[in-house]
């Protein structure tokens, strides 16, 4: 049986293997132009046919600055929710609620980056980039209301209430680490996190840049706002619908 060298540690595995017998790490390798899975022994990528760079460790990184849509939701009161149950309820609440968010990011072509608390951050355009990402995430923070509105059928007699979403998306640069999931750093990341704590629960508000990118929806100008972390002022709007 062909043997493969562990990145991480040097040692043989078996080429069947996924995770190194010997430290424990992972031996498949992340194409930078997709992000797919590969065995270690590829050396195309068997998803979109990218180069693999043998020379190129599976657990090192590979950063790339992109221009991505971040999609930041939050729960609205959910403080409030969260000390007046108990834990076991709230995740019999959450569960639901983060997988439904999630099948909608799918659904329009986004990643969730990572959930914090009850909050669902989301990228569109990594790691697979489409010339309509902005459209795709002011059409998914839209879904993801209409979504939560058909849980709150179920949800909201557990919940003592019906559950709301505020919603922040904003475009902008961003580095993106192609080697691990759930990194992506820059200012946009922020940006987006700070106007979802000015819209309305219900509401959706979005930068200037994804305003002008993201076509066929109507807004209403905010202004400018001067949010924590941010020296300028950013020009903000919020989204009335398709």
């Amino acid at each position: 049986m062909s043997e493969i060298a562990c990145p991480t540690c040097g040692a043989g595995n078996p080429s069947a293997n996924r995770f190194c017998g010997s430290c424990g790490g992972s031996l498949a390798r992340t194409c930078p132009t997709c992000g797919a899975e590969n065995p270690a022994a590829n050396r195309f990528c068997g998803a979109c046919g990218t180069a693999l760079d043998a020379s190129t460790p599976a657990s090192e990184a590979v950063e790339e600055r992109k221009v991505v849509t971040m999609l930041f939701a939050d729960l609205a009161a959910s403080t409030e929710l969260a000390s007046r149950l108990d834990p076991e309820d709230l995740r019999g609440i959450l569960r639901p609620y983060f997988d439904a968010m999630a099948e909608e990011v799918d659904r329009f072509g986004g990643t969730v980056e990572k959930f914090i608390g009850d909050a669902v951050v989301a990228a569109f355009g990594a790691p697979a980039a489409h010339e309509d990402d902005p459209e795709r995430a002011v059409r998914c923070a839209l879904a993801m209301h209409a979504r939560l509105a058909e849980l709150n059928r179920e949800l909201a007699a557990k919940a003592g209430g019906e559950l709301a979403l505020r919603i922040g998306v904003n475009t902008g640069d961003v580095i993106t680490h192609a080697a691990e999931e759930g990194i992506v750093t820059g200012e946009a990341v922020n940006i987006a996190a700070r106007l979802q704590a000015l819209a309305q629960p219900g509401g959706v508000v979005v930068g200037d840049r994804t305003r002008r990118d993201a076509r066929g929806f109507a807004f209403t100008d905010l202004g400018d706002v001067t949010v924590k972390g941010i020296e300028r002022p950013l020009r903000v709007w919020s989204v009335d619908g398709e």
